[in-house]
C-alpha cells in the first residue's frame, strides 16, 4: 500500500469506524495500514515488548493501555523492535516517550500523546482479545488505516 488516505478509504467503505480519539502521530511513517492484533494493557508493556520480537508480517499492533497518560507503554527500543520485526505500526491508546527517536524510526506509531516515565514490567495485559474504546469495537483480524486525520478500522481489507 503505496498511499493511505483515512478520509478517501471513510468515503469509498461507509462500514468502517473512525476511533474517536485524538491521536499524535510520532513515526516515521506517517501513514500505515494493516491487519490489527491487539493487547490490553495498564501501565505495563511487558506484553507489547514480547510481541514486537514476533514477526510482524506487516500488520498493526493496537495497544489498550486504558488511555493512560501516567506511563509510556512504547519507546525508542520497542519500537526499533518492531521495525527489525516487521510490524508496520502500533496504536496506542495511552502514551508513548523518547518521541525524538521514535520519529526517526520507519514505523507508524500513533498515541495520545507523551510522558518520560517507563512502564512498569509485571508481566500482566491480555493479546488477542476484541478491544473497545474511541467508539469502536476492534478485533484481532480487522484492518485499521492511520495517517494524520485519524484510524479508521474495517473488518475487510481496503488496500
Amino acid at each position: 500500500m503505496n498511499t493511505i488516505s483515512t478520509p478517501d478509504l471513510s468515503d469509498e467503505a461507509p462500514e468502517a469506524a473512525a476511533i474517536e480519539l485524538q491521536f499524535v502521530n510520532y513515526g516515521r511513517n506517517k501513514q500505515f495500514g494493516g491487519q490489527v492484533v491487539t493487547l490490553k494493557c495498564h501501565e505495563d508493556n511487558s506484553l507489547l515488548k514480547q510481541l514486537v520480537g514476533e514477526p510482524g508480517e506487516g500488520r498493526v499492533i493496537v495497544v489498550d493501555g486504558g488511555g493512560s497518560l501516567r506511563r509510556a507503554l512504547l519507546g525508542d527500543m520497542v519500537a526499533d523492535a518492531a521495525v527489525k520485526n516487521g510490524w508496520a505500526g502500533v496504536i496506542i491508546n495511552g502514551v508513548i516517550r523518547d518521541v525524538d527517536e521514535v520519529g526517526r524510526i520507519a514505523l507508524g506509531v500513533l498515541a495520545l500523546g507523551s510522558y518520560p516515565v517507563k512502564s512498569i514490567k509485571l508481566g500482566v495485559g491480555q493479546r488477542d482479545i476484541d478491544l473497545h474504546f474511541g467508539g469502536v469495537h476492534i478485533a484481532p483480524g480487522d484492518y485499521v488505516y492511520a495517517d494524520n486525520n485519524g484510524v479508521i478500522v474495517s473488518k475487510r481489507s481496503l488496500a
